[in-house]
């Protein structure tokens, strides 16, 4: 399966909205697809070869998971590069448009067990969720 691509612009200076998509204390705020679900932890080296992983589970703890990586490319204010457990590669873009504006793209490697549509809605939701969250704060 090709790779889905993704973006959102967001009413913000890029500094603060790489600062609010690595920050642990900010990602438990915005880390999920559904205001059933939660981000209980987060824990992130922002560096080539550092990891992060990131608690995400149902409110009513019925179900979770971790989500973890390793940081293949970091270049601050521009672009991260990570691979996911089970090899698939992800790729996070931040473009400045303005001093007000950024736009972040996410581009990643589909999993096999849902369908490309149900993969992009779901990181859609976080990423507009992630993305309310920063014009809010």
């Amino acid at each position: 399966m090709d790779p889905i691509k993704i973006d959102i612009t967001i009413l913000a200076p890029v500094e603060k909205v790489w600062d609010y998509f690595n920050a642990p204390n900010h990602i438990t705020q915005w880390n999920f697809a559904h205001e059933s679900w939660q981000c209980p932890s987060s824990v992130n080296d922002l560096r080539v070869g550092g990891k992060f992983k990131t608690r995400m589970e149902a409110k009513d703890k019925s179900f979770g998971f971790d989500f973890e990586g390793i940081y293949d490319e970091v270049i601050p204010y521009e672009k991260i590069k990570y691979h996911l457990e089970d090899g698939r590669n992800v790729e996070v873009i931040f473009e400045r448009i303005d001093s007000n504006t950024t736009k972040v793209t996410e581009v990643f490697d589909p999993e096999k067990q849902n369908s490309a549509e149900m993969q992009r809605d779901g990181w859609y939701a976080i990423l507009d969720n992630f993305h309310k969250y920063v014009e809010k704060h």
